[in-house]
């Protein structure tokens, strides 16, 4: 069924999947995993703002300098380093994405189906999230005070989103259509502070898409220079996310110091509200699509992945689990090879469901604790570059942090506001990240479906990894 050419691509592009050891966010040397000591970050840095929320009180002077001269700095560096390198990350994971998913073209309908289902489960996805986000609405459950204390100090790029209303009045709808999607000059659209990421995305996408329809010995010095980039900008977070337990610490101090116990009790709305809309789709949306699609029992299919599902939500990755979802796949729901070969391992990177649920919910949680309302225009927008952020995040733990910040930005929203999550961030991505997994079989059982492959329905293969 695969061309040489394009058997050789997936193989070289499954033989990429150490990157995922590469760019990992790093271990401590003690043995301590990072994400334990980001956590106990988070309790430190949320216990000490407490104390002194409640003994001292928020304008308490030690308490303002303390914010002022160690903990706000430290938290601005580690944020202003995290946020450098969102435009490189983006660009060539982007580009490089739609290039391996652009191979579509030449494996025909097994390519065809895997980007339509994709492209709807994830529009499906995000439509969960952002209905949820409006529902419970997990930004405003705060007090009024500190909602207009927050606006105040998170919220002075709203009136960036009140020029861009200005400057598209007059204009027909195709014509702002044209002005939003497409950059004149894509250097200029990312050369400020407050990057265009709808422009940066869009030129990735085109350039990505040309990419597949230039002979592979042409284009491959270009994809291995993106490849490069993408390698070392994630390595360069991965140094980054080092000092991640302490700035969280600081973060936390800061916010917890400011706005005390009602800005908790906002984040637990966020957890529940994303929880709620990951559950609904896996639960619900993927036992549709199996049922409707491969024609196969839900319970069935959900016990035969146990070992995948065990492996997502423990290594919080879809580059690490992609060897025991292909080995389990092709095993106990009979997958063939030449199936799972392709729509798992471009899912690993172009079906991340769970991360574009998360981005919706958290970019409207934000926006709605910074008090920046966000227009139905911009909300569809929201889910427009959460649904592309499915194909440009990066398949590791925490890889969808940095393209939030850069939504954020997108919409008028400042993208500190990212700190307040970090603490509590690593549980959301080890259930986003099983989702985006279960998703990719889910893609794989109804690619094999509708190409006459009968699935396993027989005794259960054994789940160990041979």
């Amino acid at each position: 069924m695969f061309p040489d050419e394009t058997a050789a691509r997936m193989n070289e592009s499954a033989s990429t999947t150490p990157i995922a050891d590469a760019v990992a966010p790093p271990r401590a040397r003690r043995g301590v995993p990072l994400y334990t000591k980001i956590f106990l970050g988070l309790l430190v840095g949320t216990a000490l703002g407490l104390l002194a929320n409640l003994l001292l009180g928020p304008t308490h002077p030690a308490v303002q300098w303390t914010i002022a001269n160690v903990t706000r700095p430290v938290g601005q560096l580690f944020l202003r380093l995290l946020l450098m390198a969102v435009i490189p990350l983006v660009f060539s994971a982007l580009v490089v994405g739609v290039a391996e998913v652009g191979d579509i073209r030449r494996v025909g309908r097994v390519g065809l189906k895997t980007f339509v289902y994709t492209l709807g489960i994830s529009a499906i996805s995000v439509a969960i999230g952002i209905g949820l986000a409006n529902t419970v609405r997990p930004g405003e459950r705060i007090d009024r005070a500190t909602a207009a204390a927050l606006q105040a100090e998170f919220g002075q790029q709203a009136r960036q989103v009140a020029q861009a209303k200005i400057e598209t009045e007059g204009k027909s709808v195709l014509t702002q259509v044209v002005e939003t999607l497409v950059p004149v000059n894509p250097v200029a659209a990312v050369a400020s502070e407050t990057p265009n990421l709808l422009h940066l995305m869009f030129f990735a996408l085109a350039l990505g898409v040309a990419a597949t329809l230039v002979r592979a010995d042409v284009v491959a010095p270009l994809l291995r220079v993106l490849t490069a980039l993408y390698e070392t900008t994630a390595k360069f977070i991965g140094l980054v996310m080092r000092v991640a337990p302490y700035a969280v610490a600081c973060l936390l101090f800061s916010t917890t110091a400011g706005f005390g116990l009602d800005l908790l009790r906002a984040l637990g709305w966020y957890v529940l509200t994303v929880l709620t809309g990951l559950a609904l789709h896996m639960f619900g949306v993927y036992s549709l699509a199996v049922a409707l699609l491969a024609r196969y029992s839900p319970l069935e299919f959900f016990r035969r992945l146990k070992t995948v599902i065990v492996t997502a939500f423990s290594t919080s990755s879809s580059n690490a689990t992609l060897p025991t979802a292909l080995e389990v796949t092709e095993r106990n729901l009979g997958v063939p090879r030449e199936i799972t070969s392709f729509v798992l391992t471009v899912g690993a990177t172009a079906n991340q469901n769970g991360t574009a649920l998360f981005e919706g919910v958290t970019v409207l949680f934000l926006a709605q604790l910074a008090g920046v309302d966000l227009t139905l225009g911009q909300q569809i927008l929201v889910a427009y570059l959460a649904i592309l952020g499915g194909i440009g995040t990066a398949g590791i733990p925490s890889g969808s942090l940095p393209f939030v910040a850069a939504v954020l930005a997108s919409v008028g929203v400042n993208p500190a506001l990212i700190a307040i999550i970090l603490g509590i961030d690593r549980i959301l991505d080890m259930c986003r990240t099983t989702l985006n997994v279960v998703g990719d079989v889910t893609a794989a059982a109804y690619v094999a479906r509708s190409e006459g492959y009968a699935l396993r329905r027989g005794p259960e293969a054994s789940d160990a990894l041979l």
